[in-house]
């Protein structure tokens, strides 16, 4: 009889688990209830991919991310292993014949989106399955305690109804315990065998560096740094000035943001996947669902939103158990800008309820109204109509999502596309008919293969450039090329899907203007507080060089550990006598220069000087904190007369 390690050998080519893998392995195929908090790295996937293939039937596995479930699919598919994500791409013929071929074609996996599972159809169609384990990714989307709160998640549950007998195992890397016992309550683990592994990566050093020059601090350390690396930073226009910048000096690099089509997405990640470029600039949209080996550094150049993003993200260096380091860059400037952007994305009770009244008034739901078909929804195009804040409505629409207020399906689309679907001789003719048409369909057959055979991803703003008039080069725009495109979709020559931000919304409750106020005010302001309190912990991370960094995540995450991890920035200076004894000495030296020069910049004194660049910056600080030196308006230093 094969065994979980003849697996292991088999299709992962390795010839041991890593603990706790094994135990963790043998208890969910003793049909116990199961709840891993392992680290970024540690291998979850295979906690339940293994002990699912060693059982009759198919496992299904409920993920958040679709780029997460379509990653583990294809790295199962090519190991010769039968899965499948249903995900928004299939329509209901396609999910019918999907459900046929796992229930007769030997399918092992299911991914599924929280979402996706409360459709009835899908439901049903589980119900006809041999259901052998249901895996839990991401568990910590159970919790309104969690960083990550998805209210689907709380759904899930309607598995355990269809399939009573079948055993559970959930999983996360990052929970704190109060995380651990509700994500507990919310699948009804009445009886769970609870694993836990070591946040601490011995492989990983965490240095925290208070620069005053971010750009210049994150130059240094990438030339320092040999291999691939991921440089997070908080916004999308950020990615790409931040790769323009290491570009201009030198440092090759890509970017990477959420609001990118997703072929040019592939295209920059398969760039640093394969080594061809290595440094990936990029915002928290990156990440999920990468499993490169060997990154050997993490380093943000913003304040993550949580401790728990924060872990989650550096935990992606050092997979490979090779030595590694995650850098944290700040300053006053970094910590103000992130404490500026949670306030302005906190909503209030007041704001939800006025938010509340405009969502209804947008659609014309009277008083009392049970309003029940699904409406089209654009949020940018809602706040400006109402002169409402971005920020803080995204965050009062979540709100009504997690009490069950409304739905809102989010059909992005984030990259048009068409198909032509006549022949070479029909559109030739249509050509003739319609010579004001000519130009932009030879632009598009040029441009764009395979039209003929299947959907082709287009960017009109491309063929706006591309396209001319008959007569004179005339500036043409995007809108002019998407009403042409409108006029063929119109006479049956192409069918056009035009890129679309909107999503669908549908009301669960009957109009009540003082419901919002009366009855979630109280959740939305435990909500608020527990967001305010998760960023507080981060800073307090950040600002706190007195205690080890390793010590002080334990503590966040239940460990408690006293023992010295000796790898992090607070260890490193407390072993070296530079970094505890010589201010003194580093404090002469920089005196020193300015008896030659009436003012510096802090890059121009840490040129001139031997030491490590954060010993200076730290002593600089206690200089302009004595009132010896002051920063200057052009942001260079001088001695206080």
């Amino acid at each position: 009889m094969i065994s979980a390690t003849d697996l292991l050998h088999k299709y992962w080519k390795h010839s041991s688990f890593r603990e706790p893998q094994k135990e963790i392995i043998d208890t969910v195929l003793d049909n116990k209830n199961v709840l891993a908090l392992l680290p970024t790295g540690a291998g979850k996937s295979l906690c339940f991919q293994i002990p699912a293939m060693l059982k009759p039937g198919v496992c299904i596995v409920i993920s958040p991310l679709i780029a997460l479930m379509e990653d583990q699919v294809v790295s199962l598919l090519k190991k010769g292993i039968k899965a499948i994500a249903l995900t928004s791409k299939y329509n209901q013929e396609q999910t019918v014949q999907a459900f046929d071929n796992i229930r007769f074609g030997d399918y092992k996996f299911l991914y599924l989106s929280p979402e996706k599972l409360q459709s009835e159809f899908i439901q049903e169609k589980i119900q006809q399955l041999d259901v052998n384990l249901i895996a839990v990714d991401e568990a910590h989307c159970i919790s309104q305690w969690g960083h990550d709160f998805r209210p689907a998640y709380l759904k899930i549950n309607i598995l355990k109804e269809i399939h009573p007998e079948t055993n559970i195992i959930a999983l996360t890397a990052s929970a704190t315990s109060l995380v651990l016992a509700d994500i507990k309550k919310q699948l009804q683990l009445q009886t769970v065998q609870t694993f836990r592994k070591s946040l601490l990566r011995k492989n990983l050093e965490i240095r925290i560096v208070n620069s005053e020059n971010i750009y210049e601090e994150l130059k240094n350390s990438l030339n320092r740094i040999k291999g691939s690396s991921i440089v997070y930073t908080g916004t999308r226009k950020g990615s790409m000035q931040i790769s323009d910048y290491l570009n201009n000096q030198g440092i090759k690099s890509t970017y990477y943001h959420g609001g990118m089509f997703y072929e040019q997405k592939m295209k920059h990640q398969n760039t640093w996947m394969e080594d061809k470029i290595p440094v990936m600039v990029a915002t928290n949209a990156f990440g999920m669902g990468i499993d490169k080996p060997n990154v050997r550094a993490i380093i943000h150049t913003n304040l993550p939103n949580s401790i728990e993003n924060y872990t989650q993200e550096i935990g992606r260096a050092g997979r490979d158990g090779l030595k590694s380091v995650s850098i944290l860059l700040y300053n006053n400037g970094t910590i103000s800008e992130s404490q500026n952007y949670l306030y302005k994305s906190i909503a209030d009770p007041a704001f939800c309820k006025i938010v509340y009244a405009k969502l209804n008034e947008n659609y014309q739901v009277a008083k009392g109204e049970s309003f029940q078909k699904k409406v089209s929804f654009h949020l940018l195009e809602f706040c400006t109509k109402y002169n409402l804040p971005v920020l803080k409505t995204y965050a009062a629409m979540h709100f009504f999502e997690i009490e069950s207020i409304i739905e809102i399906n989010q059909n992005y689309s984030k990259k048009s596309s068409l198909k032509i679907i006549v022949s070479n001789a029909q559109l030739f003719a249509y050509e003739k008919r319609n010579p004001r048409l000519e130009n932009l369909l030879k632009i598009i057959l040029r441009n764009y293969g395979g039209t003929f055979d299947q959907f082709i991803s287009i960017n009109e703003s491309y063929i706006a450039k591309k396209f001319t008039t008959n007569h004179q080069n005339n500036k043409i725009d995007k809108s002019y090329v998407m009403n042409l495109l409108q006029q063929l979709h119109k006479d049956k020559i192409i069918i056009y899907k035009k890129a679309s931000n909107n999503s669908d919304l549908l009301f669960l409750v009957p109009r009540e203007d003082n419901f919002v106020f009366h009855q979630i005010s109280q959740n939305i302001e435990f909500r608020n507080k527990v967001k305010i309190e998760k960023a507080k912990k981060l800073i307090e991370l950040v600002q706190n060089d007195q205690i080890c960094r390793n010590i002080q995540l334990s503590y966040y995450f239940g460990e408690e550990t006293k023992t010295k991890c000796g790898n992090c920035d607070v260890c490193l200076n407390e072993n070296n006598p530079q970094g505890n004894a010589d201010y003194n000495k580093i404090a002469s030296k920089i005196l020193l220069l300015f008896t030659d020069h009436k003012k510096l910049s802090i890059n121009e004194i840490a040129n001139k000087l031997s030491f490590e660049n954060e010993f200076i910056i730290k002593t600089l600080q206690l200089l302009i904190e004595k009132n010896t030196l002051k920063l200057t308006s052009q942001n260079k230093l001088e001695k206080v007369l």
